[in-house]
């Protein structure tokens, strides 16, 4: 707990009810929308990703009234879309919104880098390396 006053007991037990639902959105969060996966280089990109993270579960939420319930054969149906649900079926009202981006260029030979533009390299941190354990000291006999 932190804070000035320790809160009463029967607030406490309101609040470890809450636990239940954070806990799911954490799995959410890491397993369908693929917290964890990036590989972020510094600790900036790291915390705007995870800033991402409730904005895209707000996202999922304000469309589940807008999705058709696409599920796998073996899912039965549910009356109130999951945000997990929601993420399944989001395709297709995807492809109904559309994309603002430009149409891809053809193949071929690329026009190479902008002459004049210097590149620089990207800031390489040391790799961190753990000690070994207690059981990797022992010689093998």
């Amino acid at each position: 707990w932190v804070g000035l006053q320790m809160p009463p007991l029967t607030e406490i037990w309101q609040l470890y009810l809450r636990r239940f639902a954070i806990e799911h959105w954490y799995r959410l969060a890491k397993q369908t929308l693929h917290w964890t996966v990036p590989k972020l280089s510094t600790p900036e990109q790291c915390q705007r990703w995870s800033d991402l993270m409730p904005l895209v579960t707000w996202q999922l939420w304000l469309a589940k009234d807008l999705v058709r319930e696409i599920r796998l054969p073996w899912q039965k149906s549910l009356s109130e879309l999951t945000p997990g649900r929601v993420a399944q079926s989001m395709l297709a009202l995807l492809f109904k919104i559309g994309t603002p981006t430009v149409v891809p260029k053809r193949r071929g030979n690329s026009d190479g880098w902008p002459e004049g533009r210097h590149r620089t390299q990207r800031c390489r941190y040391p790799v961190v390396k753990k000690g070994k354990g207690r059981f990797q000291n022992q010689q093998n006999s």
